[in-house]
């Protein structure tokens, strides 16, 4: 009987690894801060970006719902999404930017080139700020109230679910306000 238990404990754990690998959106990640204030937080501007001010929780509590998206320029995905920022910003969606353990004339590069869709930028380059709001990797983008709360959370690029049935709802948006967006 106990020659069979090592394999009866990994059929166990297997079985629960395949149940949760196969179970929930990994799109919608679990955060301990939903419905909590913004950690608090001053970071300085991307060097070399001197229009661009650096982003403090305060700037997160405006009186009007914003995003925060966490992004670098070493991440694929979050050039994937730039054109789904862009298109929110255009249509007047105020979004502050995150940047996540980057070179500076690398952060400049990727903005200069794609443009930039964001009012303020904070330089996070040792990721501490990342770590206090639970990011796990880049991209993420985070609706947060009004009065500086955690509304939601989206981990890997936007996508037109997430921007239709999240972030226009907690921006005032009707549909047919809202911008075109990339799609999936």
């Amino acid at each position: 009987m106990m020659r069979y238990l090592p394999l009866a404990v990994f059929a166990a754990l297997a079985a629960l690894f395949l149940v949760s690998l196969f179970n929930g959106d990994p799109q919608k990640l679990p955060t301990a801060l939903l419905g909590k204030p913004v950690p608090a937080f001053n970071l300085p501007s991307i060097e070399g970006i001197p229009q661009v001010q650096g982003l403090s929780d305060s700037d997160l509590r405006q009186g009007r719902p914003v995003l925060l998206n966490v992004w670098a320029s070493w991440c694929g995905p979050c050039r994937d999404e730039h054109d789904d920022l862009m298109a929110l910003q255009a249509a007047g969606v105020p979004i502050y930017g995150l940047n996540y353990k980057d070179l500076p004339d690398a952060a400049s590069r990727f903005l200069t080139t794609l443009g930039n869709p964001f009012e303020k930028i904070g330089a996070d380059r040792e990721g501490r700020v990342a770590i206090d709001f639970g990011v796990y990797g880049v991209p993420e983008t985070f609706i947060i109230s009004a009065d500086g709360h955690i509304i939601s959370r989206h981990a890997g690029p936007l996508d037109a679910t997430f921007i239709a049935n999240e972030i226009y709802p907690a921006m005032g948006m009707k549909p047919q306000q809202a911008p075109a967006v990339s799609g999936d």
